[in-house]
Protein backbone atom coordinates (compact mmCIF):
# COMPACT_ATOMS: atom_id res chain seq x y z
CA UNK A 1 0.00 0.00 0.00
CA UNK A 2 1.45 3.34 -1.09
CA UNK A 3 1.18 6.28 1.30
CA UNK A 4 0.89 9.68 -0.34
CA UNK A 5 1.83 12.98 1.30
CA UNK A 6 1.18 16.43 -0.17
CA UNK A 7 3.64 19.05 1.05
CA UNK A 8 1.66 21.84 2.77
CA UNK A 9 2.22 25.59 2.57
CA UNK A 10 5.23 27.01 4.42
CA UNK A 11 7.64 24.18 3.57
CA UNK A 12 9.66 25.95 0.85
CA UNK A 13 13.39 25.30 1.05
CA UNK A 14 13.23 22.27 3.37
CA UNK A 15 15.19 19.13 2.58
CA UNK A 16 12.93 16.17 2.02
CA UNK A 17 14.71 14.17 4.73
CA UNK A 18 14.10 16.91 7.31
CA UNK A 19 10.48 17.24 6.20
CA UNK A 20 9.85 13.52 6.68
CA UNK A 21 11.59 13.26 10.07
CA UNK A 22 9.03 15.68 11.47
CA UNK A 23 6.50 12.85 11.28
CA UNK A 24 8.50 9.62 11.09
CA UNK A 25 11.48 8.09 12.96
CA UNK A 26 14.85 8.70 11.34
CA UNK A 27 15.43 4.95 11.02
CA UNK A 28 12.34 4.55 8.87
CA UNK A 29 13.19 7.60 6.74
CA UNK A 30 16.71 6.33 6.06
CA UNK A 31 15.27 2.95 5.14
CA UNK A 32 13.05 4.63 2.53
CA UNK A 33 16.06 6.23 0.84
CA UNK A 34 18.30 3.18 1.24
CA UNK A 35 15.76 0.87 -0.42
CA UNK A 36 14.59 3.40 -3.04
CA UNK A 37 11.14 3.27 -1.48
CA UNK A 38 10.29 6.93 -1.99
CA UNK A 39 9.29 9.15 -4.91
CA UNK A 40 8.99 12.92 -5.18
CA UNK A 41 6.51 13.96 -7.87
CA UNK A 42 6.86 10.49 -9.38
CA UNK A 43 10.66 10.54 -9.54
CA UNK A 44 13.44 9.07 -7.41
CA UNK A 45 14.82 11.51 -4.90
CA UNK A 46 17.80 12.00 -2.59
CA UNK A 47 17.94 13.11 1.04
CA UNK A 48 19.10 16.64 0.18
CA UNK A 49 16.46 17.38 -2.48
CA UNK A 50 14.19 20.29 -1.55
CA UNK A 51 10.42 20.10 -1.25
CA UNK A 52 7.92 22.82 -2.08
CA UNK A 53 4.25 23.35 -1.29
CA UNK A 54 2.08 21.08 -3.42
CA UNK A 55 4.81 18.49 -4.06
CA UNK A 56 3.62 14.88 -3.93
CA UNK A 57 5.65 12.38 -1.88
CA UNK A 58 4.93 8.66 -2.24
CA UNK A 59 6.16 6.12 0.32
CA UNK A 60 6.31 2.55 -0.97
CA UNK A 61 7.49 0.92 2.27
CA UNK A 62 4.80 0.76 4.98
CA UNK A 63 5.58 2.37 8.31
CA UNK A 64 5.01 -0.42 10.86
CA UNK A 65 4.63 1.83 13.89
CA UNK A 66 2.10 -0.26 15.80
CA UNK A 67 3.85 -3.52 15.00
CA UNK A 68 7.20 -2.30 16.34
CA UNK A 69 5.65 -0.93 19.50
CA UNK A 70 4.19 -4.36 20.19
CA UNK A 71 7.47 -6.24 19.77
CA UNK A 72 8.33 -6.04 23.45
CA UNK A 73 7.74 -4.28 26.74
CA UNK A 74 8.94 -0.78 27.45
CA UNK A 75 12.59 -0.60 28.44
CA UNK A 76 13.24 -0.60 32.16
CA UNK A 77 13.58 2.90 33.66
CA UNK A 78 17.18 3.98 34.08
CA UNK A 79 19.17 7.01 35.09
CA UNK A 80 20.94 9.13 32.46
CA UNK A 81 23.24 12.07 33.10
CA UNK A 82 21.93 15.43 31.95
CA UNK A 83 24.88 17.65 31.06
CA UNK A 84 22.75 20.65 30.10
CA UNK A 85 19.10 21.57 29.72
CA UNK A 86 17.32 24.67 28.44
CA UNK A 87 13.92 25.42 26.95
CA UNK A 88 15.26 24.33 23.55
CA UNK A 89 18.05 21.82 24.18
CA UNK A 90 18.79 18.71 26.20
CA UNK A 91 22.40 17.46 26.30
CA UNK A 92 22.86 13.94 27.63
CA UNK A 93 25.73 11.69 28.59
CA UNK A 94 24.42 8.67 26.73
CA UNK A 95 25.29 5.31 28.30
CA UNK A 96 26.57 2.43 26.20
CA UNK A 97 24.06 -0.28 25.36
CA UNK A 98 21.19 2.08 24.54
CA UNK A 99 20.15 2.56 20.91
CA UNK A 100 19.21 6.16 20.11
CA UNK A 101 16.48 5.30 17.57
CA UNK A 102 14.58 2.30 16.32
CA UNK A 103 16.04 -0.17 13.84
CA UNK A 104 15.09 -3.47 12.28
CA UNK A 105 15.49 -5.43 15.51
CA UNK A 106 14.92 -2.58 18.00
CA UNK A 107 11.44 -1.32 18.83
CA UNK A 108 11.08 2.41 19.40
CA UNK A 109 9.95 1.97 23.02
CA UNK A 110 13.34 0.38 23.73
CA UNK A 111 15.32 3.34 22.42
CA UNK A 112 16.53 6.56 23.96
CA UNK A 113 14.26 8.62 21.72
CA UNK A 114 11.27 6.49 22.67
CA UNK A 115 12.05 6.92 26.37
CA UNK A 116 12.44 10.68 25.94
CA UNK A 117 9.14 10.95 24.08
CA UNK A 118 7.42 9.06 26.89
CA UNK A 119 9.09 11.24 29.51
CA UNK A 120 8.03 14.51 27.84
CA UNK A 121 4.54 13.32 26.89
CA UNK A 122 1.96 15.91 27.84
CA UNK A 123 4.48 18.78 27.74
CA UNK A 124 5.31 21.27 24.95
CA UNK A 125 8.65 19.50 24.34
CA UNK A 126 8.85 17.18 21.34
CA UNK A 127 12.35 15.64 21.54
CA UNK A 128 14.24 15.29 18.26
CA UNK A 129 17.65 13.73 17.71
CA UNK A 130 20.14 16.15 16.17
CA UNK A 131 22.89 13.58 15.62
CA UNK A 132 23.47 9.93 16.48
CA UNK A 133 25.78 7.71 18.48
CA UNK A 134 26.07 3.97 17.92
CA UNK A 135 24.31 1.77 20.46
CA UNK A 136 27.58 0.79 22.18
CA UNK A 137 29.17 4.26 21.98
CA UNK A 138 28.78 6.41 25.09
CA UNK A 139 29.07 10.16 25.54
CA UNK A 140 27.71 13.58 24.59
CA UNK A 141 24.41 13.49 22.70
CA UNK A 142 22.37 16.55 21.68
CA UNK A 143 18.59 16.42 21.67
CA UNK A 144 16.39 19.30 20.49
CA UNK A 145 13.06 19.95 22.16
CA UNK A 146 11.34 20.91 18.91
CA UNK A 147 11.78 20.27 15.21
CA UNK A 148 12.81 23.83 14.33
CA UNK A 149 15.79 23.76 16.70
CA UNK A 150 16.70 20.27 15.49
CA UNK A 151 16.84 21.47 11.88
CA UNK A 152 18.80 24.59 12.83
CA UNK A 153 21.51 22.70 14.70
CA UNK A 154 21.58 19.91 12.11
CA UNK A 155 22.66 22.59 9.63
CA UNK A 156 25.55 23.48 11.98
CA UNK A 157 26.75 19.87 11.75
CA UNK A 158 26.47 19.91 7.96
CA UNK A 159 28.42 23.17 7.76
CA UNK A 160 31.21 21.99 10.08
CA UNK A 161 30.34 24.42 12.88
CA UNK A 162 30.30 21.74 15.59
CA UNK A 163 33.54 20.39 17.10
CA UNK A 164 33.40 16.81 18.40
CA UNK A 165 36.13 14.95 20.25
CA UNK A 166 36.14 11.22 20.94
CA UNK A 167 38.23 8.99 23.16
CA UNK A 168 39.15 5.75 21.46
CA UNK A 169 41.31 2.70 22.15
CA UNK A 170 42.67 0.94 19.06
CA UNK A 171 44.40 -2.38 18.60
CA UNK A 172 48.15 -2.09 18.02
CA UNK A 173 50.67 0.67 18.65
CA UNK A 174 50.15 3.61 16.31
CA UNK A 175 53.59 4.79 15.13
CA UNK A 176 52.80 8.51 14.68
CA UNK A 177 51.77 10.81 17.52
CA UNK A 178 49.29 12.67 15.30
CA UNK A 179 47.69 11.92 12.00
CA UNK A 180 44.83 12.48 9.59
CA UNK A 181 42.84 9.80 7.82
CA UNK A 182 41.37 11.18 4.60
CA UNK A 183 39.61 8.27 2.97
CA UNK A 184 36.16 8.14 1.33
CA UNK A 185 33.34 6.21 2.97
CA UNK A 186 29.84 5.27 1.80
CA UNK A 187 27.34 8.13 2.00
CA UNK A 188 23.60 7.82 2.62
CA UNK A 189 22.95 6.83 -0.99
CA UNK A 190 25.77 4.26 -0.90
CA UNK A 191 28.14 6.27 -3.08
CA UNK A 192 31.64 7.16 -1.76
CA UNK A 193 31.91 10.57 -0.12
CA UNK A 194 34.87 12.31 1.49
CA UNK A 195 35.50 11.56 5.16
CA UNK A 196 38.23 13.14 7.32
CA UNK A 197 39.36 11.97 10.76
CA UNK A 198 42.15 13.55 12.85
CA UNK A 199 43.79 11.82 15.80
CA UNK A 200 46.31 12.52 18.53
CA UNK A 201 47.87 9.83 20.70
CA UNK A 202 47.10 10.07 24.41
CA UNK A 203 49.02 6.99 25.55
CA UNK A 204 50.59 3.84 24.11
CA UNK A 205 50.21 0.51 25.91
CA UNK A 206 51.86 -2.80 25.07
CA UNK A 207 49.31 -3.85 22.43
CA UNK A 208 46.92 -0.91 22.17
CA UNK A 209 46.90 2.87 21.74
CA UNK A 210 44.62 5.41 23.40
CA UNK A 211 43.81 8.29 21.03
CA UNK A 212 41.76 11.46 21.02
CA UNK A 213 39.86 11.81 17.76
CA UNK A 214 38.15 14.72 16.01
CA UNK A 215 36.13 14.39 12.82
CA UNK A 216 35.45 16.95 10.12
CA UNK A 217 32.68 14.84 8.60
CA UNK A 218 30.02 12.66 10.17
CA UNK A 219 29.77 9.47 8.14
CA UNK A 220 28.19 6.34 9.57
CA UNK A 221 30.75 4.39 11.65
CA UNK A 222 33.39 6.86 10.44
CA UNK A 223 35.89 6.44 13.28
CA UNK A 224 35.51 2.68 13.39
CA UNK A 225 35.85 2.30 9.62
CA UNK A 226 38.79 4.68 9.32
CA UNK A 227 40.91 3.03 11.99
CA UNK A 228 40.05 -0.40 10.60
CA UNK A 229 41.27 0.77 7.17
CA UNK A 230 44.42 2.10 8.79
CA UNK A 231 45.08 -1.34 10.26
CA UNK A 232 44.42 -0.35 13.87
CA UNK A 233 40.74 -1.22 14.49
CA UNK A 234 38.82 0.03 17.52
CA UNK A 235 39.14 -2.42 20.39
CA UNK A 236 36.11 -4.76 20.60
CA UNK A 237 34.55 -3.40 17.42
CA UNK A 238 32.48 -6.47 16.55
CA UNK A 239 31.72 -5.33 13.00
CA UNK A 240 34.93 -3.79 11.68
CA UNK A 241 37.49 -5.04 14.21
CA UNK A 242 39.89 -7.95 14.67
CA UNK A 243 37.90 -10.97 15.91
CA UNK A 244 40.88 -12.83 17.37
CA UNK A 245 42.26 -9.76 19.14
CA UNK A 246 38.81 -8.86 20.48
CA UNK A 247 38.22 -12.32 21.88
CA UNK A 248 41.54 -12.28 23.74
CA UNK A 249 41.06 -8.70 24.97
CA UNK A 250 37.54 -9.36 26.25
CA UNK A 251 38.69 -12.43 28.14
CA UNK A 252 41.64 -10.61 29.73
CA UNK A 253 40.00 -7.27 30.60
CA UNK A 254 36.28 -8.01 30.79
CA UNK A 255 35.17 -5.11 28.59
CA UNK A 256 31.87 -5.93 26.90
CA UNK A 257 31.59 -3.22 24.18
CA UNK A 258 33.80 -1.29 21.80
CA UNK A 259 36.07 1.33 23.36
CA UNK A 260 34.66 4.52 21.85
CA UNK A 261 33.38 7.50 23.83
CA UNK A 262 32.07 10.88 22.62
CA UNK A 263 33.97 12.93 25.18
CA UNK A 264 33.44 16.55 24.18
CA UNK A 265 31.24 18.70 21.94
CA UNK A 266 31.58 22.45 21.29
CA UNK A 267 29.33 24.78 19.34
CA UNK A 268 27.83 28.27 19.33
CA UNK A 269 24.11 28.64 19.92
CA UNK A 270 21.95 31.69 20.56
CA UNK A 271 25.02 33.95 20.85
CA UNK A 272 26.82 31.73 23.38
CA UNK A 273 29.74 29.34 22.97
CA UNK A 274 29.11 26.00 24.69
CA UNK A 275 31.42 23.10 25.49
CA UNK A 276 29.86 19.96 26.94
CA UNK A 277 32.08 17.24 28.39
CA UNK A 278 31.06 13.68 29.27
CA UNK A 279 33.28 11.87 31.79
CA UNK A 280 34.56 8.49 30.64
CA UNK A 281 32.29 5.75 32.04
CA UNK A 282 33.44 3.27 34.63
CA UNK A 283 33.91 0.33 32.24
CA UNK A 284 36.39 2.30 30.12
CA UNK A 285 38.18 3.70 33.17
CA UNK A 286 38.57 0.21 34.63
CA UNK A 287 40.00 -1.01 31.34
CA UNK A 288 42.55 1.81 31.23
CA UNK A 289 43.54 1.17 34.83
CA UNK A 290 44.05 -2.53 34.06
CA UNK A 291 46.17 -1.59 31.05
CA UNK A 292 48.38 0.48 33.32
CA UNK A 293 47.07 3.91 32.50
CA UNK A 294 45.74 6.69 34.69
CA UNK A 295 42.22 8.03 34.81
CA UNK A 296 41.37 10.33 31.92
CA UNK A 297 40.91 13.87 33.33
CA UNK A 298 37.37 14.61 32.15
CA UNK A 299 35.33 16.09 35.00
CA UNK A 300 31.88 17.62 34.83
CA UNK A 301 28.94 18.30 37.10
CA UNK A 302 25.69 16.74 35.91
CA UNK A 303 22.17 16.15 37.08
CA UNK A 304 20.29 12.90 36.56
CA UNK A 305 17.56 12.17 34.05
CA UNK A 306 15.21 9.37 35.10
CA UNK A 307 13.50 7.64 32.23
Amino acid sequence: MVQEIIVPEGQTGKKIENFLTRNFPIGYVRKLFRKNGIRLNGKRTKTHDLVRPGDRIELFIPFEHETRQAEGPRAEPREIDVLFESAELLVLNKPAGVAVHEAKAIAKNRTLLGLLEAYFRGTPSKPRLIHRLDKDTSGVLLVAKNVEVAQEIASYFEEGKVDKEYLCLVAGRLPRNTGTIDSPLPGRDGKPVRAITHYRIEKRFSDTTLVRVTIETGRMHQIRLHFAKLGYPVVLDSRHGDFGFNKSFRKQFGLKRHFLHAARLTMSFRGNRFTWVAPSPDDLQRTLHALGGERVPFKVQSSKFNV
